[in-house]
């Protein structure tokens, strides 16, 4: 008897995979809808991959309207029924959002298009692409890195990205327009994607070209989330005439372009290059500061105040304090796309690239500085970092949001664990750190950042503590590790009655001002900050005023 296989939701949830009978009944059902929904006068939209972008685009797309306010569009979001993401289906056409966001619109968004304009699904079949008149691609191009501080021995996992291209060229008619919003190496769309979809449509007989699209999405996790998506500006490009006039009309029906126009570009290298020079920019201004918040630190300068000095000129406005690492989804990985391409799409063999690699490996390694600063810390308390419970505020990769990817608060726990730390963590925003609980299979099997430490394997046990104060009892040391709106304010006299004793703070993010840095001190705490060398003088300060008879 074959055991059946399930998909667990992150609540729990069991969803059983479906059956080859299953599938039948899928496609026949699909076929009626969207037959229904043609009579109305709509434009059938396949989005491959309901995930962190996939999911909102699609009720982006749903929830658009044509001049008269009717929507003119259906959407049919698709996910492949594999154990780690099947659940996602069964959830959208709940109208429950697969993704959780600090925006709000999210769940208002899909439960909206779901329930009430119901011109939103979800299916699991590939033979709804011969249903479709556009695709949209969000399928993952991750780049898998193969040491910590060595971007350059990664490459493109560009396997799924193919896989789907595949199958969506088998099933699509020639005049249905594939458009791909995935993040890729600069080239794939027009020497991998292209080649792939046109032998497959020749050997089905079809002599014309596929409608082949790129425009790269600009989403920001938080509370902006579908604001990213609609009401921002877009660039696209297309492989030949007719796909740019198509994929440009798509984008102007379904996003807010009389505010935010379009740039259209002559070639989806374009577009691609565009997305990694964005990204690889704004990694590289922030790996900048790195050596001077060592700086900083070693010469009794307050980088905090140095930023904020700087930051009253307007050409440098944008000049930002980088924390323990970026994190996110596309900085830390985007400029290795653009590394990777060079040589393994276009051929080169020089090594042209220099301060891309650099910046990606710089913000990677930022966390392990941290670490340092804990062990000095409980150094001058006379205490051993082995075996200290250590608090760290904070996981997600950055201010008020749930996303913990690539985010500089791993790197933290996984280098105090080696050095021997007991690790607990807080955050209001989440309620698991897949990357330590599911480190053997997240966010890839053999892929964890778990394999670049030693004794990481009881972090499979570290769970998020719901009640922050509680947490705090009796730990050695605690790092502020995020600007969460929770940790901006917190009273000095309460920490410390909470922990119970002094102990060691550790600020990653320019989140103490002096009088919290002083209070501390006076309480006899230990205080550490990257980027805030001027913490000796505050200290020096409390100490001569506790010897003044």
């Amino acid at each position: 008897m074959i055991q059946k296989e399930f998909s667990i939701s992150p609540t729990g949830e069991k969803f059983p995979l479906p059956t080859a009978e299953e599938y039948k009944k899928e496609f026949s059902q699909l076929q009626k809808t969207v037959a229904e929904q043609r009579k109305l006068g709509r434009e059938i939209v396949v989005v491959v991959g309901i995930g962190f972008v996939g999911a909102v685009m699609a009720a982006v797309v749903a929830d658009s309207t044509n001049k008269k306010g009717k929507p003119d569009k259906f959407v049919i979001g698709m996910q492949r029924p594999s154990v780690r993401s099947f659940w996602k289906i069964p959830l959208l056409n709940r109208g429950v959002s697969p993704v959780k966001s600090e925006d709000p619109e999210v769940d208002i968004l899909i439960e909206r298009c779901v329930k009430e304009k119901k011109n939103l699904v979800a299916t699991y079949t590939y033979e709804v692409m011969k249903l479709a008149d556009v695709v949209v691609v969000d399928v993952q191009c991750d780049y898998l890195k193969e040491s910590l501080g060595d971007c350059c021995a990664g490459s493109a996992d560009m396997a799924a990205l193919e896989a789907s291209l595949g199958v969506i060229a088998e099933n699509i008619g020639p005049e249905t327009l594939v458009l791909i919003e995935t993040t890729v190496a600069p080239g794939t769309t027009e020497q991998i994607a292209y080649p792939i979809m046109k032998k497959i449509f020749e050997r089905r007989g079809i002599k014309s070209s596929p409608l082949l699209a790129h425009s790269y999405e600009r989403v920001m996790p938080g509370k902006d989330y579908v604001a990213s998506i609609r009401d921002f500006w877009r660039v696209c490009s297309g492989v030949n005439q007719k796909a740019r006039k198509k994929v440009t009309k798509f984008l102007k029906d379904i996003l807010n372009t009389d505010e935010f126009p379009l740039t259209i570009l002559d070639r989806p290298i374009e577009s691609e290059t565009a997305k990694i020079i964005e990204n690889s920019f704004r990694a590289t201004i922030l790996a900048f500061m790195d050596e001077w918040s060592l700086f900083a630190e070693r010469n009794g300068v307050d980088l905090k105040k140095v930023i904020e000095a700087i930051k009253v000129r307007p050409t440098h406005s944008n000049i930002m304090f980088p924390g323990p690492g970026i994190g996110g989804y596309c900085l830390p990985k985007d400029g290795g796309l653009g590394v990777w391409a060079y040589k393994h799409i276009h051929g080169w063999e020089d090594d042209i690239f220099k301060v891309t690699p650099l910046a990606i490996d710089i913000n990677d390694t930022r966390g392990l500085r941290v670490a340092q600063l804990v062990r000095d810390a409980l150094r001058n308390m006379g205490q051993p970092i082995a075996a200290a419970d250590v608090l760290l505020l904070g996981a997600a990769y950055r201010e008020d949001v749930g996303d913990t990817r690539y985010s500089g608060s791993e790197v933290i726990v996984r280098k105090l664990t080696e050095m021997g730390a007991e690790m607990l963590v807080h955050d209001p925003y989440l309620a698991h750190w897949w990357e330590f609980e599911a480190q053997d299979t997240y966010p890839h099997p053999d892929y964890s950042w778990s394999r670049f430490f030693h004794r990481q394997e009881k972090l499979k046990e570290l769970r998020v503590n719901k009640d922050m104060w509680k947490a705090m009892k009796g730990v050695k040391a605690i790092i502020l590790a995020v600007r969460h709106s929770d940790y901006l304010d917190l009273d000095p006299e309460k920490v410390v009655q909470a922990v119970g004793k002094p102990c060691a703070i550790i600020d990653c993010f320019c989140i103490l001002d002096d009088a919290k840095i002083e209070s501390y001190f006076k309480m006899g705490c230990e205080v550490k900050g990257m980027g805030r060398g001027h913490i000796q003088r505050i200290k020096e300060k409390v100490r001569k005023k506790k010897f003044i008879p």
